[in-house]
């Protein structure tokens, strides 16, 4: 499985085009850019012959889900978010649409998330985990073959997400950090923003889990 990260959004959000390379299969994680950034993303797709299957939301903020709509009118992929994020896309202060000067409109889910549902790419597998914190519907996505999890915004290289917006929770963080530190210590953490680590490297280093 190959994974791309397009930093998009002013807010610098990884966006990860993730793809199977035997069948081309793809699915893009966090779509957070704006118009501006549409065609590039699609002639990525488009260059590479790829088939997108999803468009997976690890959570409903605006910078993450901001490109929903015009990928699903696109190439015709279903939008899939945690079953308690759902909602955040009609409601512009949960999804901080309001506070970003932004509007949003994205198409509502095809599929609700929970945990434990698994995300097909080709004839990889990626598991859901509800890591809730940030927002009440967070998830992170790991993929056990290829030891690697996209964290969204519940953890970063040596911090985590803000847990003081509507809807957030120190205390859930704090257990979704300690799930997601279970994890092999070789996993490869792909955050929503800001670059890669591990989980072994964020055990040792990051003062919100040494806390």
């Amino acid at each position: 499985m190959l994974t791309r990260r397009l930093t998009v959004g002013f807010l610098g959000t990884n966006c990860y085009l993730v793809t199977c390379e035997k069948t081309l299969e793809a699915i893009i994680i966090d779509p957070g850019f704006g118009a501006d950034e549409t065609e590039n993303v699609l002639r990525e797709i488009t260059e590479k012959d790829l088939r997108l299957k999803y468009v997976v939301d690890t959570h409903g903020h605006a910078d993450h889900v901001s490109g929903n709509g015009a990928l699903k009118q696109a190439t015709g992929a279903e939008i899939l978010i945690h079953e308690d994020d759902a909602p955040l896309f009609a409601d512009p202060w949960r999804n901080l649409s309001k506070m970003m000067g932004l509007t949003v409109a994205s198409p509502p889910a095809d599929q609700l998330l929970r945990e434990g549902d698994l995300i097909r790419v080709g004839s990889s597998e990626l598991e859901v985990m509800h890591t809730p914190g940030h927002t009440a519907g967070s998830i992170s996505l790991h993929c056990a073959s290829d030891g690697i999890v996209f964290t969204g915004d519940t953890l970063f290289a040596g911090s985590i997400g803000r847990t003081d917006l509507p809807g957030s929770s120190f205390e859930d963080i704090v257990g979704s950090l300690s799930r997601l530190m279970g994890l092999p210590a070789q996993t490869v953490v792909y955050p929503g923003h800001g670059e890669k680590t591990t989980i072994g490297k964020e055990r040792r280093e990051n003062p919100f889990v040494l806390g």
